[in-house]
């Protein structure tokens, strides 16, 4: 049975999208550290249009970071499909490697978010939040499974309270976890 097409949010509304989203659960990737804690990402409009995209983990007390560049994948249409580019590896910018990152689901606060694209092989549960009330999350993902994922493979990220800031720890040198940020590559 071939799968119906996804669900994709319309109308986003970019400059509201932007800012910091905790990974409140995800897809484990053979990239990413299986200790990985305090998972983020944090979005920042430019004035082309294209976002800054800074994606974080933690690992043995060290921040592996990650930054790339996402864009519409369609300027023309209304539908939060989005491309994203991180030049690999980070520190030598040659070989640029592209994944799509679908807004699957997004309420109306810009609170929480359901991530997806077309493979099915990645999903993310983000939030402004380093938590995310258990309806809520119970509620994302049901909608997760209706678009044809399966849900069995998603795994709640840790988070430390308060979240850890960026220049507390020192910087992960040799850590390839940003490869799991390639989204179905």
């Amino acid at each position: 049975m071939a799968k119906k097409s996804m669900e994709v949010v319309k109308g986003i509304d970019l400059a509201r999208y932007m800012g910091r989203w905790y990974e409140i659960a995800s897809f484990p990737s053979r990239f990413q550290p299986k200790n990985g804690i305090n998972t983020r990402a944090t979005y920042t409009l430019r004035d082309d249009g294209t976002v800054n995209v800074l994606n974080e983990t933690w690992s043995d007390g060290k921040r592996g970071s990650i930054e790339g560049t996402a864009y519409k994948a369609d300027p023309n249409s209304d539908e939060a499909k989005l491309k994203v580019k991180f030049y690999v590896p980070p520190f030598l910018p040659i070989i640029p490697v592209t994944g799509d990152y679908w807004v699957l689901y997004l309420d109306d606060e810009y609170r929480y978010a359901l991530i997806g694209q077309p493979s099915r092989s990645y999903l993310w549960i983000l939030c402004r939040e380093n938590h995310l009330d258990e309806e809520v999350y119970n509620m994302l993902v049901e909608k997760a499974k209706g678009e044809g994922y399966d849900v069995t493979k998603l795994k709640k990220t840790t988070h430390t309270n308060p979240p850890p800031e960026a220049e507390d720890a020192p910087a992960d040198t040799k850590g390839f976890w940003w490869l799991k940020s390639i989204f179905g590559k």
